[in-house]
């Protein structure tokens, strides 16, 4: 079992930057990889960003690859996505979630945490 939980989320102006964390319970989060996802108003859950369980891996959606950048830190159950050149697009509830393999598939992941409001402003 892995609970997670977000952080990290505010508002910021477009051109900035956050930094946003996802903290695990449990001690089988260094055996499961990580995936970033978003949901703005009115729109589907996207796949964000990916990790694999050893960090050797990374995914990116296209509309983020060269401003965020995932990792993780299995020796303290974190994950984290950082978030630069944000824009109003960006604009959504992101969440994180653990799964066996860091796909874009959402209904891949077991496990989801509670998610976090990013609010860019233009």
């Amino acid at each position: 079992q892995v609970q997670l939980v977000e952080s990290g989320g505010g508002l910021v102006q477009a051109g900035g930057s956050l930094r946003l964390s996802c903290a695990a319970s449990g001690r089988t989060f260094s055996n499961h990889a990580v995936g970033w996802f978003r949901q703005a108003p009115g729109k589907e859950r996207e796949f964000v960003a990916g990790i694999t369980r050893n960090s050797d891996i990374t995914y990116y959606d296209d509309s983020v690859k060269g401003r965020f950048t995932i990792s993780r830190d299995n020796a303290k159950n974190t994950a984290f996505l950082q978030m630069n050149s944000l824009n109003a697009e960006d604009t959504a509830v992101y969440y994180c979630a653990a799964g066996l393999s860091p796909t874009r598939q959402r209904h891949l992941y077991t496990y989801w945490g509670q998610g976090t409001q990013v609010t860019v402003s233009s």
